[in-house]
């Protein structure tokens, strides 16, 4: 072999080690998001993907469950500030809760579904709303600045709070059906999602109170009619994430999993409380975390106007 011909090859050896070194250093790093997913593609940067971090996703995953039984939310108030907290940007947070709410929500619905807990009239026409708000939610997600998420998110747990303090629900009570609630149902499910789209959340934490006091349900029909219109408006949602490259498709899979595990026995925990102690847990809950979301809120606004 001449030596001009060795040479060559050691030369295109150090171009192929050269062109690796560039490919692995632009990949996320961590155990299982380190490589691009080829249906998906590469996960966001950012999360803790150590066993710390997967003991943390798989604890949102049980709180998760939890919640969306007792409550008919989809979980994305526990989810997004979890995943922030484990290193995502506030914008794929809210991306890849939506994801982890949809297999939480079905095994919702199913609980519920068995003690005639559903409207399933009701369920369609705010899932038709849902479907428009949440592309519009997708579209602003993508634009908006991460300090408008973040005070929007505060805003928005601040009204939920109030809902469950001054409103107490019946438990016997049914959704009467008209032309007039049937637009209303959808307009509702407009409003509910963009929030989703927007904020990362299943919607429910805005729907349950709604159906409740404006269009007369019971505490637990109006959770399972809002865990029955989520499952369809939680899948477009993240489809048009997944498509923008937003969603951290594996941590959501986890969280998602392991809620649908749990989300029966919060399903049975529900029925067993009062309507009115299943409202003051909720808002108790929902003050913890207004207070921390607040915090952050202050904090980011504050560095950035430091650094402006």
């Amino acid at each position: 072999m001449k030596k001009s011909d060795i040479s060559n090859i050691s030369n295109a050896e150090s171009v192929e080690r050269a062109e690796e070194s560039v490919r692995s250093s632009v990949q996320p790093s961590g155990k299982f998001g380190g490589k691009a997913d080829r249906l998906f593609g590469a996960d966001p940067a950012g999360l803790d993907e150590s066993a710390r971090g997967i003991v943390v996703l798989v604890i949102v995953g049980v709180a998760v469950g939890l919640l969306s039984g007792m409550f008919g939310i989809g979980g994305g108030t526990v989810i997004v500030p979890a995943l922030v907290w484990l290193g995502l940007t506030q914008r794929n947070a809210a991306a890849t809760s939506m994801l982890a709410i949809v297999p939480t929500s079905i095994s919702g619905v199913i609980s519920y579904a068995t003690c005639g807990n559903v409207d399933w009239l009701a369920a369609p026409l705010l899932f038709g709303g849902m479907f428009v708000g949440g592309q519009i939610g997708s579209w602003l997600l993508s634009r908006l600045p991460e300090l408008v998420l973040r005070w929007i998110f505060v805003v928005f747990l601040v009204f939920v709070v109030a809902n469950q303090i001054s409103f107490v629900p019946s438990r016997d009570q049914h959704i009467a059906m008209s032309a007039l609630t049937g637009v209303c149902l959808v307009l509702l499910g407009v409003v509910i999602g963009i929030l989703a789209g927007l904020l990362g959340i299943g919607g429910g934490a805005l729907a349950v109170p709604a159906l409740s006091m404006l269009f007369g349900a019971s505490d637990l029909i109006a959770r399972g009619t809002s865990l029955l219109a989520m499952f369809p408006n939680s899948i477009t949602t993240s489809v048009a994430n997944l498509k923008r490259g937003l969603v951290h498709v594996k941590a959501a899979l986890i969280i998602g999993l392991v809620a649908a595990v749990t989300a029966p026995f919060g399903t049975w925990i529900a029925g067993a409380v009062s309507p009115r102690v299943g409202s003051i847990l909720f808002a108790c809950y929902l003050c913890v975390l207004l207070i921390r979301s607040l915090f952050v809120a202050v904090k980011a606004t504050r560095s950035a106007r430091a650094s402006s």
